[in-house]
């Protein structure tokens, strides 16, 4: 069956190390779209951080973010799809964390927030989690991080936890597993992530097929960490990158090169440019 969309994960699979597309990436998404094939980037990052590289590409006209929480038609400039956090898992989140000394970001209509007093000790040390002029360019920093959540309750696509010490990470899974109307996935070794009770990348894309009327065997989706699982399992052809985790290349039907080696065009290249 041929394929008709291409779901791509951004960090570690669609971008290289150096947190770009590559040109030989870029031509054959490109050449692929101009086969008609749709082009949707889906990817845990909220809008506003999306690489300035994906709104380069007239090839890529839909971004899902926030890990399904919200669909955005890049050319309108318009959100067509959002399945946030309920109030009461965004409550209970709250609850539970604030017994903890965590770095909390909330994702809330494609911005992504962060406390203050981190983001300034961010400035000063030039230390972080992530690349620190990722932290510094995309997030907004907010007094009091659980005060803002409480505050936009209603409108929380994300809630991301953020570790120094990732040995903590596996327990404090167990404890966010327990807030209700929750889903808890992680695209990096260093964070846990909360969304809503059935916001998945999957659910987003099964939206999208409904949407283009494309079955979704169709799909062909690419990937390298947990929060990819489940998109990879909803399409007809799914495909891991080398540096993939092994529970993501277990569900894989093909395991491409490295994100920095230009995995994603090798697939493309194989599956839709050879058709």
């Amino acid at each position: 069956m041929a394929v008709k969309l291409i779901a791509l994960d951004m960090d570690g699979t669609t971008l290289n190390d150096d947190g770009i597309i590559s040109r030989r990436n870029r031509e054959a998404l490109n050449r692929a779209a101009r086969k008609g094939v749709n082009i949707v980037v889906a990817t845990g990052r909220p809008r506003s951080a999306l690489p300035k590289d994906v709104f380069e590409m007239s090839a890529i006209r839909y971004a899902l973010t926030s890990n399904g929480a919200r669909i955005t038609d890049l050319i309108e400039e318009k959100s067509i799809y959002e399945n946030c956090m309920s109030s009461l898992a965004a409550e209970s989140a709250v609850r539970l964390l604030q017994e903890y000394h965590y770095v909390i970001e909330c994702f809330i209509d494609g911005v992504a927030y962060i406390e203050k007093e981190y983001y300034e000790k961010v400035k000063k040390s030039g230390k972080s989690f992530r690349s620190v002029s990722y932290i510094l360019n995309t997030r907004n920093p907010v007094e009091d991080i659980y005060s803002f959540i409480l505050e936009h309750k209603n409108s929380i696509e994300n809630i991301n936890v953020n570790f120094e010490d990732t040995s903590e990470k596996p327990a404090m899974r167990e404890k966010l597993m327990t807030i209700p109307q929750a889903t808890i996935t992680s695209s990096f070794n260093h964070n846990l992530e909360i969304g809503g009770a059935t916001t998945s990348k999957a659910e987003a894309l099964k939206h999208m097929c409904r949407m283009m009327g494309i079955d979704q065997k169709e799909m062909m989706a690419v990937g390298d960490s947990p929060n990819d699982i489940a998109m990879l399992k909803a399409s007809g052809l799914p495909v891991a990158v080398g540096n993939a985790k092994d529970e993501v290349k277990a569900v894989a039907k093909y395991i491409a090169p490295t994100n920095h080696m230009d995995g994603v065009a090798d697939a493309v290249e194989k599956f839709v440019l050879k058709e």
